[in-house]
């Protein structure tokens, strides 16, 4: 038996959800909008279960489950899904595994058998593991050249040392090439279990006959669940002097950090609406004061991911190389001209009507949609956050901002990458 449970969505349709008697989560949404059908398999923990040795595993178990299966090589695989038209591919994640596939209606059934074989019982052949690992490789070196990228690999290695947060997901060169075929099946082996998988489906479906299917391709998978504990957050590094990173560039790269909230604690809207305000779009307030009004940056943003432990907020510009100083006083002016007082309500308004039409735009394809579901119970926040959410950024009120500014915003880690001169000239 099956529990049966309608919830209530801002969609269209109704979202359907059921708990298979093996512990596999099925969320179901019919959207009749288009004859596409899309998918996602979550898993729990992500990234979390990686030890530092392991850094990177979860990105080479996605990067490799789909070559191969104990019935299919990599290229039946392939060869399965052109010949439907279809897409699949997975992703690796801090908090979450995911394998995502898209199909029309009538071919979907089909593409979820061919998920579902992969998702069960990967192969993990090991010259498309160590092939991967070149190809990881190759992508971890790009990253070195990326001024962003140093100066966030600096911000969370003090924000969360040694834990998982501080780190890429496609781990460490050193940590990447540790791994073998035989660390990627025991780690399938240990997480891998319907305890732990959430299947989200949205498209022109029945959602009766996609329960169907699901339990003749996953009904019958039985994996204990294994023991399983958050690492430990650690204690920040004290933000006493700024990491520096020094390039031969003409630029600098100026960040401001901060260890943030997590996605299950009451200030996490706040902080999301905060983000919104300082740093996303042409009429951000640091775009318009650093850029548009004083001319300091080349690129500015703002930055908050969602996690399921505590999440890095930052704000960063790029800027000409004989500007960093300047650059890293007036970025800091803001965020304590941020502390100073409650934003003005029309700056508010303005911010929240950007953030809450992001959101929707954010759900206007079936793919998008069994996303953000499933990616909302998998955090296990349930589909009703999907409500949730836009209630509680209309209720935000400028004391509330100010408040959770107060909270996280006070004191800055400071992240600098460009050339000697300018970098090591800051104290």
């Amino acid at each position: 038996m099956t529990l049966e449970v309608p919830i209530s969505s801002s969609l269209e349709g109704r979202c359907y959800r059921w708990e298979l008697t093996n512990g596999l989560t099925l969320l179901v949404v019919d959207n009749p909008a288009v004859d596409i059908v899309a998918a996602r398999l979550f898993l729990r923990p992500g990234m979390l279960a990686e030890a530092p040795h392991q850094w990177g595993l979860n990105h080479l178990v996605a990067a490799t489950m789909t070559k191969g299966t104990h019935q299919r090589s990599a290229q039946a695989i392939a060869l399965a899904v052109e010949s439907l038209g279809a897409s699949l591919g997975t992703e690796a994640a801090p908090d979450y595994f995911v394998l995502g596939l898209k199909a029309v209606a009538s071919d979907f059934a089909e593409l979820f058998a061919l998920a579902s074989e992969l998702w069960r019982c990967p192969s993990f052949p090991a010259a498309e593991v160590a092939l991967e690992q070149q190809l990881t490789l190759q992508s971890l070196r790009l990253q070195q050249e990326q001024p962003f990228t140093l100066a966030y690999d600096q911000l969370r290695q003090a924000l969360f040392p040694n834990h998982p947060y501080s780190v890429s997901t496609l781990g460490t060169p050193a940590s990447l090439m540790n791994l073998t075929p035989d660390d990627l099946r025991a780690y399938h082996a240990r997480y891998f279990c319907p305890a732990r998988t959430v299947v989200s489906v949205c498209g022109r479906v029945e959602p009766e006959r996609v329960r169907d299917w699901v339990e003749r391709c996953l009904g019958d998978w039985q994996a204990p669940v294994r023991e399983w504990s958050l690492p430990p957050l650690p204690t920040p590094l004290p933000p006493t002097a700024p990491l520096r990173l020094v390039r031969p560039t003409h630029q600098s790269l100026v960040m401001l950090g901060y260890r943030g909230p997590a996605v299950h604690t009451p200030d996490y809207p706040a902080m999301k609406l905060l983000s919104t305000y300082l740093g996303n779009g042409l009429s951000s307030r640091l775009f318009v004061e650093l850029r548009e009004k004083q001319g300091l940056a080349y690129e500015v943003s703002a930055f908050y991911p969602t996690r399921w432990q505590a999440a890095p907020f930052g704000v960063y510009l790029g800027t000409a190389a004989a500007n960093t100083r300047l650059a890293l006083e007036k970025l800091a002016a803001e965020m304590q001209r941020l502390l100073a007082m409650p934003i003005p309500e029309a700056e508010l308004l303005t911010a929240r009507s950007k953030l809450l039409g992001q959101y929707a735009m954010g759900k206007q394809t079936n793919a998008q949609i069994a996303q953000l579901l499933g990616w909302y119970e998998v955090l296990g926040l349930g589909v009703d956050y999907d409500l949730e959410f836009p209630r509680l950024i209309r209720q935000l009120t400028p004391e509330d901002l100010w408040r959770a500014a107060q909270r996280y915003l006070r004191q800055p880690w400071v992240s600098l990458v460009g050339p000697e001169a300018a970098v090591m000239a800051i104290t």
